[in-house]
Formats: structure tokens, sequence, C-alpha cells
């Protein structure tokens, strides 16, 4: 199998209030909208996969439930401190994680889990393994 790209489907409760969050609170750029006007989906660019929100989430405790999004960031302190002055929920504070990675966990509007992440100067991610 050949991934040329990849994405994750949120379905959120609140699409508008959910496009507003990664839109506006997150800053994510737009990569493409579809469907009617008055419930359109949209795409985000997201590094080098999308993020889609479609259709909507009824709460009924299906799949959609159990969503968490990885994004690495330059700055993880700086993302915490403009993040907590916009009112977003931190599920748990920046910190190093054992494997060298520091992370900073907050929910989106719907408690969906995104998982913030810096990958410090030092970190084997960082060199190149040729």
């Amino acid at each position: 199998m050949e991934v040329l790209s990849s994405r994750v489907l949120l379905r959120p409760r609140d699409p508008a209030r959910s496009r507003r969050f990664y839109a506006e609170t997150l800053g994510l750029a737009v990569y493409r909208e579809f469907g009617p006007p008055e419930h359109p989906g949209t795409v985000f660019f997201l590094g080098q996969g999308f993020l889609e929100l479609s259709g909507r989430h009824d709460g009924d405790g299906g799949s959609g439930a159990a969503v968490s999004l990885w994004l690495q960031v330059r700055d993880v302190a700086a993302e915490e401190e403009r993040l907590r002055r916009a009112g977003v929920t931190v599920l748990r504070e920046a910190r190093t994680e054992p494997w060298g990675l520091i992370e900073l966990w907050i929910a989106d509007p719907d408690g969906h889990r995104l998982v913030l992440v810096e990958i410090p100067p030092d970190h084997p991610l960082r060199r190149d393994q040729r």
C-alpha cells in the first residue's frame, strides 16, 4: 500500500464551534471546504497530514469519541501560555516525557485530546540517521 496523504476525521457535536476552534484559536490553515454552505465540511492542513471536520457527532459514545491528535509545534511553552489565555482546557501541563519529547495535552470543545509536541534540538528525531 502506498499512502500519499493522511487525515484525521472528526465529527464534532457543534461543527461551527469546532471550525472556529481549529481555524481561529489554533490557527490552522484551511486546505479546502466542501458541501452545502449551511453545513460545510472543512479540511485543515495538519503538518504533513490533514484534519477534516465534517458531519455531526450526536454524543452516542461511538468510536468517534476516543480521538486524539498529535501536533508538532516549535515551542510548547509558548503555545501553552497562548492557549491558556484563550481559555483552552489544559488536560496536562507541558512536561518532558521519558522518550525525550516535550508534550502538552489540551482538549478541543468536544473533549478530544490534542497532544502538542516539541522535539528538542538534541533529540534523536532531529538527527540525520543515514
